[in-house]
């Protein structure tokens, strides 16, 4: 698979522009503040009908004016894929996939394999549980469909169980029989969510801690694991032993809505004892395993955003990944860098074709 052509329209800094993409590698160099990542980014909307900086979708149009559109057309399985992603103010976005819209955006989910690498990646790292979360929940439901709407059906039941909560605190009541009822399916989901994602884990693991090994040159130990309530006690039973905390707090405290992934370097956590350039290692790796797993799940390769990637990397580790990057496993592949030269140097070494956009 690979992406042919771009045009955007409104779309952040961008008033009207229009891409003719090269098979292998596609380069964005120029100063920052120039567009380059809101082109990947525009990529990354064609995938997944939504920004990966910015959740806000009226943010993305450009200032001054009342819409956006992003026009891509792919190469997949000998035919093209025409993908139209656009948003006016007012109105809902919507996604075409030939000329036909999207009764549902997660319908979409899963055609077109993608994979961005990007400094902001570092919130992974940095923030709470729910980013990681969504980092695991993003790679599995890219390739799983029925995990995807477990996802949707549970997060929804989910909302439904903190409103009665909150009902019950308000009139100081308590409808056993109703919270049974949301317990029960809430029970399910969770389950199925849980033996997705460890059977997942079980897979992916191995396949990232190979991924590091060869960026760091197999001198450095990671570590990489689940956590989850569930792994000690039933998802019915946490919810039962939990309602007196739940109607205390108003919300529903327990479940796989917490877990959460650890990330270790030597036996401690690489957030506080872990270099730029390890956590940045760990980010890539992480990534490259994603991009590895959907590639065999999905019978498609991915497309390959890398923005910034060499910020922060010594020489060797840089080498390391381009040598691996041209590896035949890997398809399209969109670069954004500010320095031209190093930029040209590196694509050079991979000795597919290429193309350099300068902005």
């Amino acid at each position: 698979m690979r992406l042919s052509s771009l045009n955007l329209i409104n779309y952040k800094n961008f008033d009207y522009k229009t891409f003719e993409f090269a098979s292998k590698v596609n380069c964005f160099v120029g100063p920052n503040g120039v567009g380059k990542t809101n082109i990947l980014d525009a990529i990354y909307h064609l995938s997944f009908g939504k920004s990966y900086f910015n959740p806000i979708a009226l943010q993305n149009i450009k200032h001054g004016e009342d819409f956006f559109a992003i026009n891509g057309t792919y190469d997949k399985d000998d035919r093209d894929e025409k993908i139209v992603v656009s948003l006016k103010k007012g109105q809902r976005k919507t996604i075409k996939r030939n000329g036909k819209s999207y009764d549902r955006f997660s319908d979409h989910i899963g055609l077109l394999p993608l994979v961005i690498i990007s400094p902001t990646d570092r919130d992974l790292i940095l923030e709470g549980s729910e980013t990681r979360r969504k980092f695991l929940d993003g790679v599995i439901a890219q390739s799983d469909r029925n995990y995807l709407d477990s996802l949707v059906q549970y997060n929804k039941l989910l909302a439904q169980r903190n409103a009665l909560l909150k009902h019950f605190a308000k009139t100081n009541t308590l409808d056993p029989n109703t919270l049974e009822i949301y317990n029960l399916q809430l029970s399910e989901l969770g389950t199925k969510i849980y033996a997705k994602r460890t059977s997942f884990m079980e897979t992916f693991n191995p396949i990232f801690v190979k991924q590091y090994h060869t960026i760091s040159g197999q001198n450095e130990t990671v570590g990489l694991s689940y956590k989850s309530q569930l792994h000690d006690t039933p998802m019915a039973q946490l919810l039962d032993d939990n309602l007196a905390k739940d109607r205390l707090l108003q919300y529903t405290s327990v479940g796989t809505h917490k877990d959460d992934l650890a990330f270790s370097i030597g036996d401690y956590p690489i957030k506080k004892f872990g270099s730029q350039g390890q956590q940045k290692s760990f980010l890539i790796a992480l990534k490259l395993a994603q991009f590895e797993i959907l590639q065999s799940r999905s019978g498609t390769t991915p497309i390959l955003l890398l923005d910034d990637i060499f910020d922060k990397l010594d020489e060797h580790r840089v080498a390391r990944i381009i040598s691996m990057v041209d590896d035949e496993q890997f398809g399209q592949l969109f670069i954004s860098d500010t320095h031209a030269e190093r930029t040209e140097k590196a694509v050079r070494a991979t000795h597919k074709s290429f193309e350099i956009f300068e902005l």
